[in-house]
């Protein structure tokens, strides 16, 4: 379907941080690392991690309450809720369910239900979403993402938890608005998936038949130079290819709305393209890796600090765990 035909709008959208903002000095004092090391070696200034009445589904509502209110829409006028989290609150049922019934919609027959891509998991719901309003299938959406990486995180090893931190972000959309999207791609290359892994919590792993392992293996797991290795290595031809479709030359880009997915990774992706860190939205320093969250929180900040003009053209980008890499090309 051409690029013409994905036409959107942004209604709204809302952010929303855990209470509790965690300091580099008590980042240190956790990983039981020099305080001058966590600004100096990973380019952290603080995280916010989630109290237990701060669950995902209690960060999404609100951060989706807000734009609601913001858009003045009713919570029944929508027609789906997507939750495009990294990883679920549980299970079952998924989180956009239980989303859905802090709205007050429980019984409203509203479809909601999870799209899971890790990190990118919002770029794959906004793609489900464009498709659905190009179908005629809805009119109103609410994508929302919701992360704690908190609740995994292994501080005896700095590299995988220090990039983290906790959070959610809602965005509305609209069909027939005057944006569009111009081009999509997402690409897997699964022989990096051994790189990053959270393996208790599915089917594979038993708690009756061992236990100790099943805990040990509730920890995320990361081997940052492999990660980076695979990502670096597809990416100069995966930015070629998400530009060429969209008819985008780089120095056309006017604003770079990427996953925060670390310090070097994000200096990385700068130094791809003309101007790039002018043009980059950077919040790494004081909110992380957010896992799923990053790229509605950063597209989120990018609008409250107006950066998403009218007839401007936005990269949305990033990686994810499997190793995946995606890109969307919007004009706005």
């Amino acid at each position: 379907m051409a690029g013409q035909d994905f036409r959107f709008g942004i209604a709204s959208s809302a952010s929303y941080l855990p209470r509790r903002a965690v300091t580099a000095d008590e980042l240190a004092a956790l990983c039981s690392i020099p305080a001058d090391l966590v600004a100096a070696r990973y380019g952290v200034r603080r995280r916010h991690y989630a109290a237990p009445d701060e669950t995902s589904s209690a960060m999404a509502a609100w951060a989706a309450g807000q734009a609601l209110a913001e858009a003045g829409w009713e919570p029944a006028s929508l027609d789906v809720i997507v939750g495009a989290c990294g990883v679920m609150e549980q299970p079952i049922p998924g989180t956009a369910v239980l989303v859905q019934r802090r709205l007050g919609l429980g019984s409203s027959g509203i479809p909601a239900y999870d799209i899971n891509a890790t990190c990118l998991s919002f770029l794959m719901a906004l793609d489900r979403v464009l498709a659905g309003f190009a179908l005629g299938e809805w009119r109103r959406a609410l994508i929302f993402s919701a992360d704690i990486a908190s609740a995994a995180l292994d501080y005896s090893d700095p590299e995988a938890s220090l990039l983290f931190g906790d959070g959610a972000a809602a965005v509305l959309l609209e069909a027939d608005g005057p944006h569009c999207r111009l081009s999509h791609r997402f690409r897997t290359y699964g022989e990096a998936a051994e790189a990053c892994r959270l393996e208790a919590g599915g089917t594979r792993l038993r708690p009756r038949d061992d236990l100790e392992d099943f805990l040990a293996r509730s920890r995320f797991r990361m081997n940052g130079r492999a990660v980076f290795s695979a990502t670096a290595r597809q990416f100069p031809g995966f930015l070629e290819e998400v530009l060429g479709a969209a008819g985008v030359a780089p120095d056309g880009i006017d604003l770079i709305v990427p996953h925060q997915a670390s310090a070097p990774a994000l200096e990385h992706l700068k130094r791809s393209l003309p101007g790039g860190h002018a043009r980059c939205v950077d919040c790494f320093a004081d909110v992380g890796n957010l896992i799923a969250t990053s790229l509605p929180y950063a597209l989120h900040l990018a609008r409250g600090e107006g950066r998403l003009t009218p007839g401007s053209t936005v990269l949305l980008i990033g990686s994810s765990a499997g190793v995946s890499l995606g890109g969307a090309v919007l004009r706005l």
